[in-house]
Formats: structure tokens, C-alpha cells, sequence
């Protein structure tokens, strides 16, 4: 008989929530490809066991690879940044070009470049925080009549670019008093939480990271993915320059795969820390309210069912299938989720989608050091294929 999980079940629970997930390659294959860098290949080590014997064991997937992964299940596809048709209504950010007309950005002409569920720092992203809100939306007053980055006057808020991370430190509250630095005091912590709950509550289940302003939130979703009693498998490829156009030839390189006794994907879910977020202190509310930080745990288990109930493909030689989703007393579990109600009872405020801008030229602008690689290579080879490289922890 499998147990049924509920966000208000876990939510309410004592400890974090551990839930184990075995995978198996589809189609009964017996090999996999685990993540691997050039040089390095997968990291295979020794783990002791209680008996006294150890076990070879495979990191497929660290914990910031299964980070990007779990967030990759939000989107329609992999090269479509509209959200997926169930989490439709959950703020995120969108990093937007186009031509302006008069300050203005039609919403069907807006390119949309990157979102804060595909960029590896999330909200704390500087394509958001150097980037100007569209529509005013979130701008501190004295900022929301520049329409293009250019700095306004105004006493309160001297030398504003009208730049997204004003608005951040404005709803924050964290300039000190009497000085232009920016760090949260204790008691601003829960508008640290609401704020970036408003903009991307995604952000607060994979954790955050401010370092100019000392604001780092860690993981409330924790996940790995291993394989037990591993062995290397190597073989080998080669790449074919049919028309000789390139300068690397016909170059035959290795390959490592791996096979296992088992792949397990480990799920950690920290309660406590979402409690933490909110609490009310003498009829007053303080941070998150329940309803929201129900969300939180809804969205995260909504993204462990979403990895779980279908085949996966977290690399090109990694198509995995679960075979099964048990709890830390191998008790198997099934996650009752209904995201689109949490959803509605989150408060969340509009627009839920907050469109941050670029110019043009300068989102597309090289770097020095771009530009010399450049012009010393062609460009050729700058993608190294590392599969981890979104997650910016």
C-alpha cells in the first residue's frame, strides 16, 4: 500500500522530507552516461559500508545538475520558455529585448531571452538585476519615468538608473541608515522572503545568492542522483570533417560510460527551513503567510512527481525511467499535488510575469576577452559541452 504525500502533510512533518527514487535506463539497456567533464570523465569512489566492505559508487548528477533539471521540467520544452500548462498563473522573470517605441515594449514584440527558471543565478541573474522592469513594475518612484537606463534625479533615490536591483533593495529595505550600503538587518529579512516570493518563488525552493548585499538563501529542495556498485565502461568516438573545413581534423576521442546496480535519485526536502520564512508575532504576519509557504512545498513536490512520472532524459546517453518512489522507511509514496490550487491561493500579486530589458546592443555585445578569443580562434570550439554549467551556486 503506498503512502500519500500532501504538501500540508509534509509541510506540518518533523524532520525534512527524504524520498528515494530508483531509475533504470529505457528500453533495457544496461549502459548510461553519467556527467563527466574532459580530462576528468565521471567520478567513480569508495564508499564504506557497515559491514566493513565498500561499494563503488557514481555521481551521475550533482546537486546543482539536478537542480537545472528540476527546474527544466517547469518549462514547455527544452527550447520553449513558456511555463509548463500546469504551473501556468507562478511569477517568474523574463529577460526581454526588441526596439522601443517611446520607452515602450509591446508584449508580442518582446524577444524573450532568458527566464529566471533557465538562468543559473535566478532571480540574482544580471541580466535581471543590470536589466530596467518594463511596464514600471517594481521600480522605486523616483526611477519610473527614465525610459532608457539613463540616470534620474531625485533626492530620495539620487543617482538612480531606474536598474531592477534598486527595485530589489527599495522592497528589500536593506540600505543602512545614514549610509549607501546594502545589507539586511534582522528585521528585514521577512521582506527579503515576501519579495522575492512575489517575483520568483522558484528561487527560494533552489536557494539564492547575493554576495553584494550578504543575502544567501540555501537549498529547500536538496537532490542528487548516484549509481551503486558502478563499474567504468570505455569506449571510444570519432569525429568526421567530411569537407576539411575545420582545423581539428579527424580526431578520435574517449569515452566513459558506466553501468550499476542501482540509480537512485535522493530527495531532500527541508522544512524547516521553509517554516522559517514566515510567522506571525502577536497578530501580526511576518514573512510568507501558510498558504505561501504551502506553495513552496507543493512546487517542489510538484517537481519531484514531474522527474519521476515520465522518462527523462538528463543527457544524451542518460535516459533513465522510474521504477519506483519510496520514502527513508522504503515505504512507497505517492505525491498528491494540486498545483494550480496552491497556486490560487498563493496571493500572488500582477503582473505575475515581470519582463526585465536589455538593449540590444548591449545584450548582444562581446566581451574584451570574447573578442579576442575571437579573433584568435573563429569562435570554434568555445562550447565544451559541460552539462552542469547553468547552475551558478
Amino acid at each position: 500500500m503506498r503512502k500519500t504525500l500532501t504538501p500540508s502533510s509534509v509541510l506540518e512533518g518533523q524532520g525534512p522530507l527524504v524520498l528515494f527514487a530508483c531509475f533504470e535506463p529505457v528500453a533495457g539497456l544496461d549502459r548510461f552516461q553519467p556527467a563527466g567533464f574532459p580530462e576528468v570523465g565521471h567520478v567513480i569512489y569508495k564508499a564504506p559500508r557497515s559491514n566493513g566492505a565498500v561499494e563503488n559508487v557514481c555521481i551521475v548528477d550533482s546537486a546543482a545538475s539536478m537542480a537545472n533539471h528540476l527546474e527544466a521540467v517547469c518549462m514547455r520544452g527544452a527550447h520553449d520558455y513558456e511555463l509548463a500548462d500546469d504551473l501556468q498563473g507562478m511569477p517568474y522573470l523574463r529577460c526581454v529585448t526588441g526596439e522601443l517605441e517611446d520607452g515602450n515594449l509591446p508584449p508580442e514584440r518582446r524577444e524573450v531571452i532568458v527566464t529566471s527558471l533557465t538562468e543559473g543565478h535566478r532571480i540574482a541573474s544580471t541580466y535581471f538585476l543590470a536589466g530596467r522592469a518594463l511596464d514600471g513594475e517594481g521600480l522605486p518612484p523616483q526611477a519610473r519615468d527614465d525610459s532608457k537606463g539613463k540616470k534620474v534625479k531625485g533626492k530620495a533615490n539620487a543617482g538612480a538608473t531606474g536598474k531592477f536591483e534598486e527595485a530589489l533593495i527599495d522592497k528589500f529595505g536593506i540600505v543602512l541608515p545614514g549610509s549607501t550600503r546594502a545589507h539586511p538587518p534582522a528585521e528585514k529579512w521577512w521582506n527579503v522572503f515576501q519579495t522575492i516570493f512575489r517575483y520568483d518563488p522558484n528561487t527560494l525552493v533552489h536557494g539564492v545568492l547575493f554576495p553584494q548585499w550578504q543575502i544567501k538563501i540555501p537549498r529547500v529542495l536538496t537532490a542528487h542522483l548516484e549509481a551503486f556498485g558502478a563499474s567504468r565502461v570505455d569506449r571510444s568516438g570519432v569525429k568526421f570533417d567530411r569537407l576539411g573545413k575545420t582545423t581539428s581534423g579527424q580526431p578520435i576521442f574517449a569515452v566513459d560510460d558506466a553501468t550499476a546496480r542501482e540509480i537512485r535519485a535522493t530527495f531532500i526536502l527541508d522544512t524547516a527551513l521553509v517554516r522559517s520564512f514566515g510567522r506571525t508575532n502577536g497578530g501580526t504576519r511576518l514573512g510568507l503567510t501558510q498558504a505561501q509557504k504551502e506553495f513552496l512545498v507543493a512546487l517542489a513536490l510538484w517537481k519531484i512527481r514531474k522527474l519521476c512520472e515520465t522518462p527523462f532524459r538528463f543527457r544524451s546517453g542518460c535516459h533513465l525511467q522510474c521504477a519506483r518512489l519510496t520514502d527513508d522507511e522504503g515505504q512507497q509514496v505517492m505525491l498528491e499535488v494540486a498545483i494550480q490550487s496552491a497556486i490560487a491561493q498563493a496571493g500572488f500579486e500582477e503582473p505575475r510575469v515581470t519582463d526585465i530589458f536589455w538593449p540590444r546592443e548591449e545584450l548582444y555585445r562581446a566581451g574584451e576577452e570574447e573578442e579576442k578569443k575571437d579573433q584568435a580562434t573563429g569562435a570554434e570550439g568555445q562550447f565544451n559541452g559541460a552539462e552542469d554549467a547553468k547552475e551558478g551556486d
